[in-house]
């Protein structure tokens, strides 16, 4: 009996230590990305591992052997490949973890959506002089309208690269009386009141 109940603890001990293992990949490996780079990490004690890079079809890209006695960080450059999810699997001898990434690009924020310069000025109580710069594609609709009620009163289309300077006259309405939506080919908008 004393031998069963030894043999017994033996197996339960062997199994959990299995599980530990299985679980020890997972815990002592992550895998994060930024825009089009992929970094893996491997912490202490992972020793001899494969890391491998596939599509989503299951297409290897890239394969590579590292040994981490050390916390180990191994970058990959993915800017020559189209932004997509990948997989990325990491092995050893005993077990292998898989980890699914996307890849985005990156953008630049200066370029990501300015807002619309545009500016009036009053020239006397029936004319009002209208700026637009900083356009990079032509055509920019410009409505006039009432501040009282929201009535359109006038409404064009200006195809000028770049930004205008236009001079509006209002008959029988004051300048005070209205405001500028002037909206970019990008759907920029911008409402400008006197």
């Amino acid at each position: 009996m004393k031998t069963l109940f030894t043999l017994v603890l033996a197996g339960l001990l062997a199994t959990s230590t299995f599980a530990n293992e299985a679980e020890d990949l997972k815990a002592n490996s992550s895998v994060h990305t930024n825009y089009k780079k992929i970094s893996v990490l491997l912490k202490e004690g992972v020793g001899k591992a494969k890391i491998a890079i596939y599509d989503m079809n299951g297409k290897k890209l890239h394969q590579r052997s590292v040994k981490a006695n050390e916390d180990l960080r191994v970058p990959y450059d993915l800017n020559s490949l189209p932004c997509a999810k990948y997989q990325v699997m990491i092995s050893t001898d005993e077990e292998e973890v898989i980890y699914t990434v996307e890849t985005v690009e990156k953008v630049d924020p200066t370029l990501a959506m300015l807002p619309l310069m545009a500016y009036v000025k009053k020239i006397d109580d029936n004319t009002i002089n209208l700026l637009v710069i900083g356009l990079e594609v032509a055509g920019v609709d410009v409505k006039i309208r009432t501040v009282a009620d929201d009535r359109l009163i006038h409404e064009e289309m200006v195809e000028q690269a770049e930004g205008f300077r236009k001079n509006y006259r209002l008959n029988g309405v004051q300048a005070e009386d209205v405001y500028f939506e002037v909206t970019d080919a990008k759907g920029r908008t911008r409402r400008i009141y006197i």
